[in-house]
C-alpha cells in the first residue's frame, strides 16, 4: 500500500501531527504496512510551535494527579495512560536521540529546548519503520464497504486500507493544518461530535477603556475569581482563599463562583490572557451560554480585607502630603495607577492625609475585587486547544477503536478530551496514538488472517 494506490492491507494514518506520527509508528513497529498523510507540506507543524517551540512534552505528576487535569474526560483515558505513559514516552524519545528535563509546574520539554529535535525524532522512528510518508494529500471522505474500512479518498484519488487512523487534530492553530477536518469525517462516518468550544483561550470584557488603559500589563501572584452575573452582583462572602476548577484537588465552588485561580495573567486591550485566564476560560466559555459571566481580580490576595485596610491606612499616616497615585505606586505596577484610583471614584493626585475613610474602604474593595464582565472569547483560531470533538461513548477506550465502524480508529485532539496547560494535552495525543496505532495493527493481522483462512 502506497501513495501511488498500489492495493494493499495495510494501516493508513490520517494526520501527521503529534498522535499521528505516534500512531504510524507504532503501528509499522506492530509489523503493519502503514502510510502516513498529511495535507501540509511537512509533518508535525503543530509540535515546532507547541511551548513556544519548545514542546512540553507531558508532566511528571502521576496518573492519580494526571487525570483530574481532564474533567470528564479524564476516566476515558486511564487506560491507555497505563498502557503507555511518560516514562514510555521519554523513552521513545531518548531512544532517538531526545534527552528530556523538568521545569517549574513539572513541564518537560527537551534538554535542548527545541521542538523540531521532537519533531526530527519522530521522522527516525517512522523511518526505522519503514513509514510511507504522503504529504500535501488531504483526505476528503472515509470509504466504508460491507461495513468495515475499506480506505479514504483523497484529493488525488481513492486509496485502500484495512484500517485508518483519525489523528487530524482540533480546529485551532489552522496555520499549521488544524482546520476540523476530522471532525467532518467523522460526522460523515456516521459519528456524533461534541459541540467545539475554545478552550485554552483568552477573554474578552466589556469594560474596553478600561482594559485599553491596563494593555501589556502582566501580573503575577494575583487571584482571578469567575462568577455568574454581572460585576455589581459579586458577594465578597463568596471569595473564595483557594483554587476552584479542573485539576485543583476536587474543591467545590460555592454559590455564583464558577472557578477560581492563583497566578499570572496579562492585561490585553481587548480583555484578560495570560496563564490564569488560560486555565479558567473554557469553564467561562461553558457558563456564558447560561447567563453572563464575571470575572473578579484580587491585586492582594496575600492580605484579606482588614489587612490590606490596615496597610493603606499606615501609607497613608505615614506621608500624608504625597499624592495618592504614590501611594498606590508602592501597591501596584505603575501603569494600573491611575486606572484604580478611577475606579474606586478617586483623584489620584488627592493629598493622602484628605483620603477619607469612606475613600480608603473603597480602595480596599477596587484592589481586592477589581471587577469585569466577560462577553465572550478570542475565537477559535486564537486558542491553545479545542473542546469537544468526536464523542467518547462512541470510541472503545481500550483500543481507540470505533464502536460503529470495525477498521476505524480515532486519537489525539479529534476526541473530545482537552486538558490544562502543562504537558497534558500532548502526552494524551502521544498515549492515544500509540495505542491507537498498536490496535490497529493487531485488527489489520486479524483481518489478514480471516481471508488467508477463507
Amino acid at each position: 500500500m502506497t501513495a501511488r494506490g498500489e492495493t494493499g492491507g495495510g494501516v493508513i494514518v490520517v494526520g501527521a501531527g503529534a498522535a499521528g506520527m505516534m500512531a504510524a509508528g507504532r503501528a509499522a513497529e506492530k509489523g503493519a504496512r502503514v502510510l502516513l498523510l498529511e495535507k501540509m507540506e511537512q509533518p508535525g507543524k503543530k509540535l515546532l510551535v507547541s511551548g513556544k517551540t519548545r514542546c512540553n512534552l507531558t508532566n511528571i505528576r502521576e496518573i492519580d494527579e494526571f487525570l483530574p487535569m481532564y474533567g470528564s474526560g479524564g476516566p476515558f483515558l486511564r487506560g491507555a495512560f497505563h498502557r503507555f505513559f511518560r516514562e514510555d514516552l521519554l523513552a521513545l524519545l531518548s531512544r532517538f536521540g531526545v534527552e528530556t528535563k523538568a521545569e517549574r509546574g513539572g513541564r518537560v520539554f527537551p534538554v535542548s529546548d527545541r521542538a523540531a529535535d521532537v519533531v526530527a525524532a519522530f521522522r527516525r522512528y517512522l523511518d526505522e519503520g519503514g513509514v510511507e510518508l504522503a504529504t500535501r494529500r488531504r483526505v476528503l471522505a472515509l470509504v466504508r464497504r460491507e461495513g468495515e474500512m475499506s480506505g479514504v479518498m483523497t484529493t488525488e484519488g481513492f486509496l485502500p486500507a484495512a484500517a485508518v487512523i483519525v489523528a487530524t487534530g482540533g480546529a485551532t492553530w489552522p496555520e499549521t493544518g488544524s482546520t476540523g477536518d476530522g471532525y467532518e469525517l467523522a460526522r460523515g462516518a456516521g459519528h456524533q461530535v461534541e459541540r467545539l468550544r475554545p478552550a485554552l483561550v483568552p477573554l474578552v470584557v466589556r469594560e474596553t477603556a478600561l482594559a485599553k488603559s491596563l494593555q501589556g500589563v502582566g501580573l503575577r501572584n494575583v487571584r482571578l475569581t469567575a462568577y455568574r452575573g454581572r460585576p455589581e452582583d459579586y458577594d465578597a462572602a463568596f471569595a473564595p482563599d483557594h483554587d476552584i476548577g479542573r485539576g485543583t484537588g476536587g474543591r467545590r465552588p460555592r454559590g455564583p463562583i464558577i472557578e477560581s485561580r492563583f497566578g499570572e495573567m496579562m492585561m490585553t486591550h481587548f480583555g484578560i490572557g495570560g496563564p490564569t485566564t488560560l486555565l479558567m476560560s473554557l469553564a467561562v466559555v461553558t457558563a456564558l451560554e447560561d447567563g453572563p459571566v464575571s470575572v473578579a481580580l484580587d491585586l492582594k490576595p496575600a492580605l484579606d480585607g482588614q489587612q490590606l485596610r490596615a496597610r493603606l491606612q499606615r501609607d497613608l499616616d505615614a506621608h500624608g502630603k504625597r499624592r495618592l497615585q504614590g501611594i498606590l505606586g508602592g501597591l501596584l505596577p505603575r501603569k494600573f495607577v491611575i486606572p484604580l484610583a478611577a475606579q474606586a471614584g478617586i483623584p489620584p493626585d488627592k493629598p493622602a492625609h484628605q483620603v477619607t475613610a469612606a475613600e480608603r474602604d473603597r480602595l480596599v474593595t477596587t484592589l481586592k475585587s477589581l471587577r469585569f464582565e466577560i462577553v465572550g472569547a478570542l475565537p477559535m483560531t486564537a486558542a491553545i486547544v479545542t473542546a469537544g470533538g468526536v464523542s467518547l461513548s462512541e470510541v472503545d477506550p481500550r483500543t481507540m477503536a470505533s464502536r460503529l465502524t470495525p477498521g476505524l480508529y480515532f486519537c489525539g485532539e479529534v476526541l473530545d478530551i482537552d486538558a490544562d496547560t502543562g504537558g497534558y494535552n500532548l502526552q494524551a495525543a502521544f498515549s492515544t496514538g500509540w495505542l491507537a496505532g498498536e490496535a490497529a495493527a493487531a485488527y489489520v493481522a486479524r483481518r489478514s488472517g480471516r481471508r488467508s483462512g477463507m
